[in-house]
């Protein structure tokens, strides 16, 4: 029997070792070991079914017992009795429940469909990561004991030294044909290997996989080109790639598919899943962009979900294996499909419970001396705080009423302590663009989006543990805790100019520093048992009306400047994913140049430098000097094609690449386009287009929209713009006597 110590690196199930799990260990190995896993679910329903179940399982292969049990289920007042179902292995335990649910699809089903990392989590307390003290045969490495020695929620954890290896080809395949592949170490080290002879494209690739070795490969196009590329030279040559560190196993493909989630139709491109490494397509990893390789690997540690499908699925995902984790740790059962529904409430329930956050309309308009101060995390607090979970009673307000923790509060106390203390960390670095700053800001981000989403799921028609009426409870709480905060506010003296969910912004003369607030927050915190703190003390803030009518103030569309000259911008063009880069970025460059005025006196100067940045831009168009990369649109398709009556501009550019490719775009895809004198030129389509064909009229309105949000709270009518920009008025402001 050999002792060692590593951490885990992946763990999947296995038809003959039942699951396999890779390890890095200390000294810089990498091995494979194996460790047998029984596995129990059960099955509830009619007598007679459950007695027709049995008889259906009791010879069958792999079934090592059969019984009946009394187990919970939250949504039941009263212990279930239930028929336990004791399995071998993980396999066979899948291919029965298959069995079960086309034999008797009345019966009712617990523990049955779980991933195994969840149900190894929740048996030895493993994640990714994790550092375990093993002990296993050296002739079959079986393991035969294993102890974790770190906790998913080490502030500072330590992780083994991953070998990387960065592989993407020369340009946009969808733009173009690639030439090379451009593979690194991770290091800066890198090779540049050509596609037109695909042996010694093969026999290169495995050459360098033998060499580097890699326990995470991050690629670009992999899932959409590089890897189904690969697959196809791999057929015609004969040359095996090894990029599996499994060398029995098969890369693993999981197929595209369309779902539906906050508003939005999301379509997943097909996925290429490896076996003891980890493969990443960091164009479509779904937050890759808000925080990289180091928030994907806080995700993975604190949900145990492996680190290949941490990076690709939503956090709801992993908030979801977090409370089926808890519930198998308190012996809860899982079902495999909710079965409840909404309570009956009559119609003054409804106007007490169903309504959403708070939100006091902002006074519009340009401000001064303004600060925002933020509930930290607020709705996970209300959960914890006022136990809020499927299975206990509810609160009325912020006042638990039950002293014990439900499902949801256990598993959200120490992913929100987490976030608070890596939070005030980061506070603590001077340096905010340190490494460790980064890491810090990059896992709290992580962590973050975990957090928002479990309000939300509680509210999940599919939520395992998902309530209605504890969703309803949730946004009870939060409009309880606001109001609290702003009748402290009031009591203080301070001006109250809006409010928005979990957020307040207020004004008192002379309370200019943070110092100023100390009191403040503490009485709110007192009254609320919540944290609140301080996001800022903007020079200036311009809340904004809706587009189509100035009388309409919008919540969440506004622009400040904080003391330290950062900006802050919600709702506006800048913060849109559907609008020309151009468009975007001379937004910002107005933005900045208004961020230097410190104080009122200021403004004139700084709107000049504006509306300098804006005719400059606009001359760049008309002379036919921006780059058309910067012209290109993205819209989404939100449903298939053939559905559309009225075909959007990004509905017309799907069309045309189907009729110039043969490529047909799901509801949910993304389009690239731009808009042409003619109509609209699908940017992924290998025909070329120049400046002359660009609809410049519509550019030059696009811009004018979005220097007219930027001028607005100084009184210049985005019509004016519009005809300024289209050749119909000639504009020469007096910038002293707007302010």
């Amino acid at each position: 029997m050999l002792e060692t110590k590593g951490w885990l690196l992946d763990l999947y199930e296995d038809e003959t070792d039942q699951v396999r799990l890779w390890f890095i260990l200390e000294d810089g190995r990498r091995i494979c070991l194996k460790q047998d896993f029984p596995l129990t679910f059960y099955v509830s329903g009619n007598r007679e079914l459950l007695h027709a179940c049995c008889l259906m399982l009791k010879n069958r292969a792999g079934v090592l017992s059969l019984k009946r049990v009394f187990k919970t289920d939250v949504f039941k007042s009263d212990p279930v009795c239930v028929l336990q179902i004791d399995m071998e292995d993980p396999v066979r335990q899948r291919e029965v429940f298959l069995q079960i649910k086309r034999t008797f699809p009345r019966l009712i089903c617990y523990n049955a469909d779980l991933a195994i990392h969840i149900h190894h989590a929740a048996r030895y307390g493993t994640f990714p990561m994790a550092f375990c003290a093993l002990s296993y045969e050296l002739e079959t490495l079986r393991i035969a004991d294993i102890s974790v020695l770190n906790s998913r929620w080490d502030i500072t954890p330590v992780h083994p030294v991953f070998r990387l290896m960065e592989i993407a080809p020369d340009c946009n395949p969808a733009k173009g044909t690639p030439q090379n592949l451009l593979i690194s170490d991770g290091h800066r080290r890198s090779k540049v290997v050509r596609l037109n002879d695909p042996a010694a494209l093969l026999e290169t690739l495995n050459r360098l996989i033998d060499e580097i070795d890699p326990d995470i490969v991050l690629s670009q196009w992999g899932d959409s080109w590089l890897f189904p590329f690969l697959a196809e030279k791999e057929t015609e040559i004969g040359i095996r790639l090894r990029m599996n560190r499994d060398s029995e196993r098969d890369v693993l493909w999981k197929k595209a598919f369309t779902y539906f989630s906050y508003g939005q139709v999301i379509y997943r491109e097909r996925e290429a899943h490896l076996f003891g490494r980890c493969h990443i397509d960091t164009r479509t990893a779904v937050m890759w962009r808000d925080y990289g390789l180091p928030g994907t690997l806080e995700s993975a540690r604190v949900t145990t979900m492996p680190i290949e499908r941490a990076a690709r699925v939503s956090p709801g995902s992993g908030i979801s294996a977090m409370q089926m984790i808890t519930a198998l740790q308190k012996e809860v059962l899982v079902p495999e499909q909710k079965q409840q529904v909404e309570t009956f409430k009559n119609g003054t329930e409804l106007i007490q419970r169903d309504r959403g956050g708070m939100v006091y309309q902002p006074r519009v308009g340009l401000h001064c001396n303004v600060a925002q101060i933020d509930f930290v995390s607020m709705y996970p607090a209300v959960i914890i705080n006022g136990n809020i979970s499927p299975e206990v009673p509810l609160p009325d307000g912020l006042t638990p009423a039950s002293d014990e923790p439900g499902i949801v509060p256990l598993t959200l106390k120490p992913l929100y302590q987490k976030r608070v203390e890596i939070k005030h960390r980061l506070k603590s670095c001077k340096d905010k663009e340190s490494a460790i700053a980064k890491n810090f800001a990059s896992r709290a981000s992580a962590l973050k989006w975990l957090l928002v989403v479990c309000f939300g799921f509680l509210g999940y028609k599919n939520a395992r543990f998902g309530r209605i009426e504890a969703h309803e409870a949730v946004t009870f709480g939060g409009r309880e805790a606001l109001l609290r905060a702003k009748e402290v506010c009031e009591e203080q003296g301070f001006e109250l100019l809006h409010m928005f969910v979990d957020a307040l912004w207020i004004y008192k003369p002379g309370c200019t520093t943070v110092a100023d607030y100390d009191f403040l927050l503490e009485e709110i915190s007192r009254r609320t048992r919540m944290m609140i703190s301080i996001d800022g003390i903007y020079r200036w803030i311009a809340f904004l009306p809706s587009r189509t009518n100035d009388n309409y103030p919008v919540p969440n569309r506004y622009f400040g400047v904080f003391q330290d000259g950062s900006l802050k911008i919600r709702g506006i063009e800048s913060r849109r994913r559907d609008l020309p880069p151009w468009v975007v970025n001379v937004q910002l460059k107005m933005l900045d140049c208004l961020a230097k005025a410190s104080s009122k006196q200021h403004f004139p100067e700084r709107l000049q430098a504006a509306f300098a940045v804006f005719k400059a831009e606009l001359k760049k168009l008309n002379d036919g000097e921006v780059p058309l990369e910067e012209l290109v649109l993205t819209n989404r398709i939100s449903r298939e094609l053939d559905d559309y009556k009225t075909p959007t501009a990004a509905v017309r550019a799907a069309f045309q690449l189907l009729d110039q490719t043969g490529r047909k775009m799901g509801a949910g895809q993304k389009v690239s386009f731009i808009y042409t004198k003619e109509d609209v030129f699908a940017w992924d389509q290998p025909a070329k287009i120049t400046i002359d064909h660009v609809d410049k009229v519509k550019y030059r309105e696009l811009l004018a929209r979005a220097a007219g949000t930027i001028f607005y709270p100084f009184g210049i009518k985005q019509q004016h713009l519009s005809d300024f920009v289209q050749g119909r008025l000639q504009l020469s402001f007096d910038f002293t006597l707007v302010i």
